[in-house]
């Protein structure tokens, strides 16, 4: 028995940061936690607690990936608190052999917003844009795109202690230390504020979807991480090499990339249909 007590969730989030989670991630399991702590009221008694919660979330409809990932921090937090015999298991669910088309960004929606963008004259937009799309890079990864990487061709992305090298086109380098000049950035990260502040997720996210109010792309398409989605599934239609690109994107394991590769079910009813199997 042990109460989720103030002092034991700040050991928990301590225990987080020292072992080098994002702060995204740390945020999220404290959240998931939380929902944890109050559905119990605060007294974690036995296993039978926790089975209860998951009961409770399932119950409540939430997504079986969503469930996952909550479980995923409650179980971070038992191991945490001394009691790995009580983690839980993840719900088992199919996985869908074709992505939603609605959520599917095409070459031509990545056209708009490119066009969008240099219309509206924001050049750092537009170049933001091309540059996540033509790397495949995430959207905390843009930090790592310095006047010195475009010199060398290459970009170190560092994370939990691994070092991650993402090859960056020669056009690309080209175009973005041209408006470097013109900028007047002489060294240090591309994408700025007019402040010279590094951009983070939140300014990019805010762009992103005003500009896609300037187009006839659906909002819900526009986000960083769906340009990383189209870089991946170009690379694997192209080369049909999945381990060469779970290490381009960073992946652990390649069952993360398929998902990126997964194609529509539009493209996939057109496939069938090509099949001469009726007589």
């Amino acid at each position: 028995m042990f109460l989720a007590e103030r002092k034991t969730m700040e050991e928990f989030r301590t225990d987080l940061q020292e072992r080098e989670c994002a702060g995204a991630t740390v945020a999220k399991y404290m959240h998931d936690v939380g929902m944890l702590v109050s559905f119990c009221g605060g007294e974690i008694a036995d296993k039978a607690t926790l089975i209860a919660f998951k009961k409770h979330l399932q119950e409540e409809e939430y997504a079986p990936s969503s469930v996952n990932s909550m479980l995923a921090a409650v179980n971070r937090f038992v191991e945490f608190a001394g009691h790995p015999e009580w983690k839980l298991r993840y719900l088992k669910a199919p996985r869908s052999t074709f992505c939603g088309r609605e959520r599917e960004l095409t070459r031509q929606d990545y056209e708009q917003l490119v066009h969008a963008a240099k219309e509206r004259g924001n050049e750092r937009l537009e170049l933001l844009v091309q540059t996540i799309c033509a790397t495949g890079i995430r959207v905390s990864e843009v930090r790592a795109v310095t006047v010195e990487s475009l010199h060398r061709g290459q970009a170190e992305i560092r994370n939990k202690g691994r070092i991650r090298v993402i090859l960056l086109p020669g056009k690309l380098c080209k175009t973005l230390l041209k408006y470097c000049e013109k900028r007047g950035i002489t060294e240090g990260q591309v994408f700025v504020t007019r402040t010279g502040r590094p951009l983070d997720r939140s300014n990019i996210w805010k762009m992103m979807k005003q500009l896609a109010a300037r187009t006839r792309v659906s909002a819900g398409k526009v986000f960083p991480h769906n340009l990383r989605h189209l870089f991946a599934r170009t690379y694997y239609r192209t080369y049909k090499d999945i381990v060469r690109l779970a290490d381009i994107l960073g992946h652990a394991s390649i069952d993360t990339t398929r998902i990126y590769t997964t194609r529509t079910g539009t493209e996939q009813q057109r496939q069938i249909e090509r099949l001469p199997l009726l007589l």
